[in-house]
């Protein structure tokens, strides 16, 4: 897979009559910020919830259970408070035999309580995820004909190639300092490898000092280049750029890039 940036473009619509997957979550006081916002770490963890939920679902949790998540975007267009209950669709949205795009399309009914008596508009958020499905040692492999055969129905596209959303090489050190962001013992899974979703508390810390990148519709994409082991040490260079916000996740003293997030304006 080559790496060659491109334009960002909206998300692509679920072919019509394409089965899709659904599940449904509370969303908890621990999913939000100060202001009852659910945050986008939440987020990335109903994405992790319903990727289980889809594949326990089926028998390819025997035949295809490895999968890595390359990238994901994230489209907050209503954004998502509490309390609500959230509806996640997830569908095939593009393939090749080795990687899949998951969509998922997330709907928040939000309600009333003591704590927040407004009504709210019901909240919408768009969501796209490159995986990569993996041997037991870690390496790409082929989809069984199965897997190919369920996911490819559900879209047309099935020549999905990988091309890099955000800018892979870390910039010179600017006006912004580096900072270290410190670790938990609870960032990290069963396969000692960082969650993703603990990788966007990096970015809810550099939202406190740029919340206007979230006071309209915003599109969220982190990828994820190295793994991140438990022990490492992370840098976060930040550059802000007019309406966008680029983080790169640097590993130990060589300041190897390990992942890329960027916050911006949703396309037109």
């Amino acid at each position: 897979m080559t790496a060659a940036a491109e334009g960002p473009k909206p998300l692509s619509d679920r072919k019509a009559g394409a089965r899709f997957f659904e599940a449904a979550y509370r969303v908890r006081t621990g999913d939000v910020d100060q202001d009852m916002r659910v945050r986008l770490d939440s987020v990335a963890r109903y994405l992790q919830d319903v990727a289980n939920d889809n594949i326990e679902a089926t028998d390819f949790w025997r035949s295809d259970p490895f999968w890595i998540v390359r990238r994901t975007v994230v489209d907050v267009i209503r954004p998502f408070s509490w309390p609500a209950t959230v509806t996640a669709q997830r569908w095939c949205g593009a393939l090749s035999t080795r990687w899949t795009n998951m969509r998922v399309r997330l709907t928040a009914a939000h309600e009333t309580n003591l704590f927040n008596p407004e009504p709210r508009e019901d909240g919408l958020i768009e969501t796209e995820a490159f995986w990569i499905l993996v041997n037991d040692q870690g390496f790409p492999t082929r989809l069984t004909d199965e897997a190919f055969e369920m996911l490819s129905s559900m879209t047309d596209e099935h020549r999905l190639r990988w091309k890099a959303m955000n800018p892979e090489k870390a910039p010179e050190q600017g006006s912004e300092p580096d900072r270290e962001h410190v670790l938990r013992a609870v960032d990290y899974d069963p396969f000692k490898h960082l969650n993703n979703a603990a990788y966007l508390a990096v970015l809810e810390d550099e939202v406190l000092a740029h919340p206007e990148l979230i006071d309209g519709p915003h599109r969220m994409v982190i990828e994820y280049l190295r793994p991140v082991v438990p022990g490492s040490r992370i840098t976060v260079r930040r550059l802000r750029e007019d309406d966008r916000l680029t983080l790169w996740l640097l590993l130990g003293e060589e300041k190897t890039v390990a992942a890329t997030i960027s916050l911006g304006p949703l396309p037109s």
